[in-house]
C-alpha cells in the first residue's frame, strides 16, 4: 500500500504501533487498519466486527476477525492479552461506552482511541447559524442514517479521561490534510488518543 493511500488517521497509528506487538482492532471494518499493521509492523492483529459484510472483506485479505458486538465485552480474552487495543471510529457508536472502555482497558495495555470532532467550526457554524445538524468531512452522515450515537468534542473525551483515572500519553489532532496543533478542539476534525489507566481512578 503506498504511503499517500494511507488514511491519515491511519498513519498516525501506524507510528504509535511498536513492531510485533499484539493488536485488538474493535471495529475494525473491512481491515484496511489491520493489514497495514500486520504489513508494515509485523504485528499480530485481531480485528472484531459486526458487520458481516466487512468480515468477508477482511477474510479476503488473510485477516483473522470475530463477528460479535463490542458491547457485550471481550469476555473471551484474558487480562491484559494485546499491547494495544485500538477503537478507531468506533468508541462514538457503542451503546455502554464505559463498559466497553472497562474491557478494553482490561485486555489491553495501551489503548488508541479515534473519533470525530463534532466541536469542530463547521459543525458549529452549521448548528448555530443555519439550525441543521452537522455535515462534515468527518461527519458525513445525515441525521437520519448516522451510526453515531454519542456527539462528544476533545474537550469532553479529556474531561472524562480525567473523570474516570485514564492517563494521555498522546494526542494528535488532524485537520484534512495536516496535523492541527492551534485550538483543536475549534479546528481538528479528528483526534486520536493514546491512553492508558491510572493505578488509582478519580471519584
Amino acid at each position: 500500500m503506498k504511503s499517500e493511500a494511507v488514511q491519515p488517521d491511519h498513519r498516525i497509528i501506524l507510528k504509535i504501533i511498536e513492531p510485533g506487538s499484539k493488536v485488538l482492532d474493535l471495529g475494525c471494518g473491512t481491515g484496511e487498519l489491520m493489514f497495514l499493521l500486520a504489513k508494515e509492523k509485523n504485528a499480530v492483529v485481531q480485528g472484531i466486527e459486526l458487520d458481516e459484510k466487512a468480515i468477508y472483506k477482511c477474510v479476503e485479505k488473510g485477516l483473522s476477525v470475530f463477528h460479535s458486538d463490542i458491547d457485550r465485552g471481550l469476555s473471551e480474552y484474558p487480562d491484559k492479552s494485546f499491547d494495544y487495543v485500538i477503537l478507531n471510529q468506533t468508541l462514538q457508536q457503542a451503546k455502554k461506552v464505559e463498559y466497553v472502555l472497562e474491557e478494553v482497558f482490561r485486555v489491553g495495555g495501551k489503548v488508541i482511541i479515534g473519533f470525530p470532532n463534532f466541536a469542530h467550526i463547521k459543525a458549529r457554524f452549521m448548528l448555530a447559524l443555519r439550525g441543521k445538524a452537522p455535515i462534515t468531512a468527518s461527519l458525513p452522515y445525515r441525521w437520519f442514517n448516522t451510526p453515531n450515537l454519542h456527539f462528544l468534542s476533545i474537550s469532553d473525551f479529556r474531561d472524562f479521561c480525567r473523570l474516570k483515572g485514564i492517563k494521555i500519553v498522546k494526542a494528535y489532532h488532524l485537520g484534512l490534510k495536516r496535523e492541527i496543533r492551534f485550538w483543536p478542539n475549534l479546528f481538528a476534525l479528528n483526534s486520536i488518543f493514546v491512553l492508558t489507566r491510572n493505578a488509582r481512578k478519580e471519584r
